[in-house]
């Protein structure tokens, strides 16, 4: 999933590449469905790339020199290449579209080393699975490691639009995952939403992980509440493009270093600090990791993370996606 909607900005500043940022060659592109695309990285040389584990994601440097994540979609077992995909968002800011339209076979692309937030718990033998939207692609690294590891204790529920923007799923109707796989389509009416009710009424001794839009997963969160607690597990892809459409550009103001960032409506917080060559950790940049949390001094936030208690939202904020309801934020940076 990518882990993100894809949010970029075409007329951003490069941004400088990490330590562990490296050259991997786009060895294959391929459209799986309607709107997503496949991308097959390699090392230029053939060398063993670094081990990930299911779950895990990358950072890419897109050509419009921004950077977004991407779960990887591939079997941990193989290590001569990664696979990611992306949905081409043309209501996103411009990330998705830069990989749809300007990779090329052949390219090379700065990504980092994998990185996981989203991992399957060490001791859980019992896995439910549901995924909406482009959200497949932790999933299936997910059940394919499961697969290799001999773990037929899975079962995977897929909500899509239609079976023309449904990614992989050729690959989910083959012989090894029969009986294991439900895929629905909602053909784009909330009426025809599948009901999670029956799923989750009963709790059972599987870990669930959830990947997708942010209305599915509200949707199984509601529907879990009563599951016990790690037992359920979420990917975010950070905050609807619609949302994007009303963003509001704002100011940030650096009580330390005493400087003021201006924050425009196609930028997070993360991305100005960065064109501002101001450094933030960060790594999942979809808020759901908490890497990114900021002491918030003052002002009014708009909180859209998946982290935060009510308590801690009094005082700090994720700036990989939350913006302001004033005009001015004061952070601890």
């Amino acid at each position: 999933m990518i882990v993100n909607p894809e949010p970029g900005d075409d007329s951003g500043a490069p941004t400088p590449l990490e330590p562990d940022f490296f050259k991997l060659k786009v060895a294959q592109k391929k459209k799986l469905a309607e709107g997503v695309y496949l991308f097959e990285l390699r090392h230029p040389q053939g060398v063993t790339l670094p081990a990930f584990t299911a779950g895990s994601h990358l950072t890419v440097q897109v050509p419009v020199g921004v950077r977004r994540n991407y779960s990887l979609c591939s079997n941990p077992a193989d290590r001569d290449f990664y696979q990611i995909a992306v949905k081409r968002d043309a209501a996103g800011r411009g990330g998705s579209i830069s990989m749809a339209d300007d990779v090329n076979e052949g390219d090379l692309l700065s990504v980092s080393a994998p990185r996981n937030n989203f991992e399957l718990h060490p001791r859980a033998s019992k896995f439910l699975f549901v995924a909406g939207g482009i959200g497949i692609t932790p999933v299936l690294s997910m059940i394919r490691h499961l697969k290799t590891q001999g773990n037929d204790q899975f079962r995977l529920i897929y909500c899509t639009r239609d079976p023309e923007s449904t990614a992989f799923l050729e690959d989910l109707k083959s012989p090894e995952f029969e009986g294991k796989v439900q895929v629905h389509h909602d053909h784009g009416d909330i009426n025809n939403a599948l009901d999670f009710w029956p799923v989750f009424e009963t709790p059972t001794n599987a870990h669930v992980y959830c990947c997708g839009p942010r209305g599915l997963m509200d949707a199984v969160a509601d529907m879990s509440g009563h599951w016990p607690s790690g037992a359920v597990h979420f990917e975010s892809f950070g905050v609807d493009a619609s949302a994007y459409a009303a963003n509001a550009p704002f100011s940030v103001r650096l009580q330390k270093s005493a400087t003021t960032v201006q924050v425009p409506a196609d930028k997070s917080i993360l991305e100005a600090l960065r064109c501002a060559g101001i450094h933030v950790t960060s790594s999942c940049e979809s808020g759901t990791c908490g890497s990114c949390k900021t002491t918030l001094l003052s002002g009014e936030a708009e909180h859209r993370d998946m982290v935060l208690s009510d308590e801690e939202k009094e005082n700090h904020i994720m700036v990989c996606v939350s913006r302001a309801k004033s005009a001015e934020l004061v952070l601890d940076l």
